[in-house]
Order: structure tokens, then sequence, then C-alpha cells
């Protein structure tokens, strides 16, 4: 008779459960959306370049296109220096132009 009592199910177990598809929603909401938001705009930004834009890049290289292809880019960092980068290395397409392109 008494290990028929100890064996009894216990009531209220589903809010553990609750709780954690909460803790969950919260998380997506806070972090995982922001983020997936964040990639796709860049991978838009990343869609869009075209000739003559300047760029910069991830290590804080400063650019302009010189052409682009389907996962590179080539672009020229000062005069006649050409680099080819991945396009995942350009953080921002830029509009501020500096002082040594407006002395061209």
């Amino acid at each position: 008779m008494f290990l028929l009592d100890a064996q009894q199910p216990k009531t209220g177990g589903g809010s553990g459960l609750i709780m954690i598809i909460f803790l969950f929603v919260i998380m997506w909401f806070l972090m995982i959306r922001p983020q997936n938001k964040k990639a796709k705009e860049e991978a838009k930004m990343r869609e869009q370049l075209k000739k003559g834009d300047r760029v910069l890049f991830s290590g804080g290289i400063y650019g302009k296109i010189h052409s682009v292809d389907a996962t590179t880019v080539e672009v020229e960092v000062s005069n006649g220096v050409i680099l080819t980068v991945e396009k995942s290395f350009i953080q921002s397409v830029t509009t501020n132009n500096d002082a040594a392109e407006d002395k061209k």
C-alpha cells in the first residue's frame, strides 16, 4: 500500500515545458530574428554591387569597385592597384568621398 502511494504521479509537470517554450520564443525575438534580418540585408547589399561603388572591407580598407563577378569583386584601392576579393569581405557601401577621391 505504501509503495503505491510513493509511485503516484505528481501534477503540474507541464509547466516546465511551457517555460522552456516561452524562453525559446523570447530568445528567438531577441537574438535569432535580428541576426537573420541583418544577414538578409547584407546579402541584398552584396547582390546590388556595381562598378563605381565605393566600399569598405571588413579589414578597414576602402576601395572603388572595378568589376563584379558572381562571388568576387575587383576593387581599386589606389591608383592602378586592383585587388580581387570575395564579396563576403565587403562590409558596407560608402557614399562619402575622401580627400584623395576629390583631387582626382
